[in-house]
């Protein structure tokens, strides 16, 4: 950027931070008018309650949906200062802590993304403004939820300078919290032993699996220690047990199982998912290693972001925060090659997540999900769509390049 330009950028900063803060007034209104109970927030204190009263973890139901632990124990030891805040103070913080995340959030998909204007703090309010509306965010707000944290220590990780020695901690805390990150570690790995074989300059990628692998055994042995009873039942049991989480064929299950489940009218699609499963995240792993190795980070991340969310046993929809930077990204080649078809892929995608399509069928007590029309597993699946979509998008777009090289 210009002297000029970027001395008019700046003057447009207050601007872009009133529309922000106005869109966050707004969207704080509407979700207090909503009667929002963030529940998920309520399990994570009642948490952080049995951990500090010595109690059984994963006997745990708390409110009256009687909500279970399904995270790892690491997890509810950093949910225990949650205690000593009365319940309206802990939503208080928990919104504003999250409309903060997600500024972060947006600004670090900015500078995956690595177009000239992620420099930009006035790019990051606007979208920031637009993003809080989406569903997915709107949902990670509503329940409390703790995707934002999850998703702003990844791409932290994943943007940092390379050799940097803390690269890997993020990822590695992440998965700590809950194991669904974890992939972002078999993507660096991957693509360090590709660079091995062919005898590239693989160390950083290697050593960057390898930090992440540590902090995530680190964290964990720290929950063994103070908790072994629980730690033993999660990672001998609890693990195992994807029905704990809820109904596969959930509508807010936006992963390849909930779609089977739907599909099959079945609630518990077995083989056939854990067979497409496999296909999908070798598929989706190979588009972001090809990536990864050309050195489009931005490509290479979000490949896996939404392979591991495909594969996923559970994926709730408020678990596609990832969706912001898919979007941008779209958004951005759309802007470098111009024409109608790059716009009307972007603009399907940001419609997918952000038209709450998933809510308008048949959902809720009574497991109406198993009998679904074509046409409302086809609305009730739009994020795994959409996801299939920009995988194979990505993998056409490495394709023409390496032609082209």
């Amino acid at each position: 950027m210009t002297v000029i330009a970027l001395a008019a950028a700046r003057r447009r900063v207050p601007l872009a931070a009133g529309v922000c803060l106005l869109s966050f007034t707004a969207f704080w209104i509407a979700q207090r008018a909503a009667g929002v109970s963030m529940i998920d927030l309520m399990v994570y204190r009642a948490e952080g309650e049995t951990v500090r009263a010595g109690g059984d973890l994963y006997a745990l139901r708390a409110t009256e949906a009687l909500l279970p632990t399904t995270y790892p124990p690491f997890a509810a030891l950093l949910f225990t200062p949650l205690t000593l805040l009365s319940t309206p103070d802990m939503r208080t913080a928990a919104t504003l802590g999250n409309l903060l995340l997600l500024l972060a959030f947006v600004r670090l998909s900015l500078r995956l993304i690595g177009d000239e204007w992620h420099a930009r703090v006035e790019s990051a309010l606007w979208v920031s403004a637009l993003a809080v509306w989406c569903e997915p965010v709107w949902t990670t707000l509503r329940y409390g939820q703790i995707n934002l944290l999850l998703a702003v220590l990844v791409l932290w990780d994943l943007t940092r300078r390379p050799g940097d020695r803390c690269a890997g901690v993020g990822i590695g805390m992440a998965a700590a919290i809950k194991l669904t990150p974890a992939l972002f570690a078999v993507l660096l790995l991957l693509t360090g032993a590709v660079q091995a074989v062919r005898r590239d300059a693989w160390r950083p990628a290697v050593r960057h699996a390898c930090v992440a692998a540590a902090s995530f055994a680190g964290a964990t042995l720290l929950a063994a220690a103070a908790l072994p009873y629980d730690s033993w039942r999660f990672w001998t049991r609890m693990v195992f047990e994807a029905g704990r989480v809820g109904f596969a064929e959930d509508t807010a299950n936006q992963s390849l199982r909930g779609v089977l489940a739907r599909l099959l009218h079945s609630g518990e699609p077995g083989g056939a998912w854990i067979l497409s499963a496999a296909v999908a995240g070798a598929l989706g792993l190979a588009v972001a290693v090809a990536a990864a190795l050309r050195g489009e980070r931005a490509r290479a991340a979000l490949a896996c972001a939404a392979t591991a969310l495909l594969v996923s046993p559970v994926s709730w929809s408020h678990h596609w925060v990832w969706c912001v930077p898919m979007v941008l990204l779209l958004g951005t080649e759309a802007v470098r090659r111009g024409g109608r078809a790059p716009w009307a892929v972007a603009g399907a995608a940001a419609l997918a997540f952000c038209s709450y399509a998933l809510w308008g069928v048949p959902h809720g007590t009574g497991r109406l999900e198993l009998a679904q029309n074509y046409g409302q597993m086809t609305l009730s699946g739009l994020y795994v769509v959409t996801a299939f979509g920009f995988l194979l998008g990505q993998a056409v777009t490495l394709w023409r390049t390496s032609r082209t090289a």
